[in-house]
């Protein structure tokens, strides 16, 4: 009788203990992993200490990011933004949420990668890898979930040729070979879909995973070709997305005729990118460039769906 007493309870203890399995899971929802991350994040968060400097400023978590993407113009977009005397601005790339090895010294070493600022001016970081790393939107999230993001993009095919250029021109310096870029846009007369720069300009992809974290009014897309072209009125917008005063001026752009660009004015101070900046993209033939954008025209499409504007891009 005891034994079969015993054994009832051990079945309805057994029944308590076992978990039961959720029948399904959205791609938004955390995983047993990221659930852990978070919690961990979150005391992290807790015991971040805000370095304090004698004149009033302090180091703390950026307010704004700009997220990407890689070739679009977002150091161009970092140097405007700094005119502004409400930003301080983090000089290097950080690469704190897609390095894995940053990622683990954690929130208090991000912080201190941070510039010292005045308790009006709003914190801004760029790394522009951030936008096509996927395990970064949710990392972002488990910090701030209401921070700002900035997303410059050009045309695709603009941007891979950029691309290419900037990868051409490390090696040349070191003087090492790289492959023409017909070889490397190009797979059995194709376009070579294996090509990271070709990966990095379908926008509307790593788009799609933005957006499972955050709502689109907390990004805003800065068309990196009329920046540009017109770069006064592409940072009016952005002032506006931040919700500063309007303190940057057309006065505080000119363009450098030399350069082929402009350069900015910050009051007796002219300064241009670095002359790494702006280089002349190599000659395409014109074959190419029809197919690539024939190649980017239905992402394109997708990408102008999913936010609900277009592009003047081919």
């Amino acid at each position: 009788m005891a034994a079969c007493l015993l054994g009832v309870v051990l079945f309805f203890v057994q029944l308590h203990i076992v978990p039961s399995k959720p029948t399904s899971i959205s791609k938004a929802e955390p995983t047993a992993q990221s659930t852990n991350g978070e919690h961990l994040l979150n005391s992290l968060k807790n015991d971040v200490q805000e370095n304090t400097h004698p004149n009033g400023t302090r180091q703390h978590l950026p307010h704004a990011i700009i997220i990407g993407v890689r070739k679009g113009g977002t150091r161009a977009l970092l140097e405007m933004l700094s005119l502004h005397p409400d930003i301080a601005v983090a000089d290097s790339e950080v690469h704190f949420f897609d390095w894995e090895d940053q990622y683990r010294k954690g929130l208090q070493w991000y912080v201190n990668k941070m510039p010292f600022s005045f308790p009006h001016q709003l914190t801004v970081e760029k790394t522009p890898a951030y936008f096509t790393s996927p395990e970064v939107p949710e990392r972002v999230f488990n910090m701030n979930e209401s921070i700002r993001l900035l997303l410059i993009l050009r045309d695709p095919t603009e941007r891979v040729l950029s691309d290419y250029t900037q990868v051409f021109y490390n090696h040349k310096q070191k003087n090492k070979l790289y492959p023409p870029v017909e070889e490397l846009l190009l797979k059995n007369g194709e376009i070579n879909v294996d090509y990271k720069a070709i990966n990095r300009s379908l926008y509307h992809t790593f788009m799609q995973n933005w957006l499972q974290f955050f709502p689109l009014d907390h990004i805003h897309i800065v068309d990196g070709d009329r920046l540009i072209s017109n770069p006064f009125s592409e940072v009016k917008k952005v002032e506006r997305f931040l919700k500063l005063s309007p303190q940057i001026n057309a006065s505080n752009f000119y363009f450098n005729k030399t350069k082929g660009f402009y350069c900015l004015r910050d009051g007796n101070r002219d300064r241009c990118l670095h002359e790494s900046k702006g280089r002349a993209h190599p000659p395409v033939d014109s074959y190419l460039l029809d197919k690539l954008h024939d190649y980017f025209h239905e992402p394109n499409k997708k990408f102008f769906e999913l936010v609900g504007r277009t592009f003047d891009w081919h």
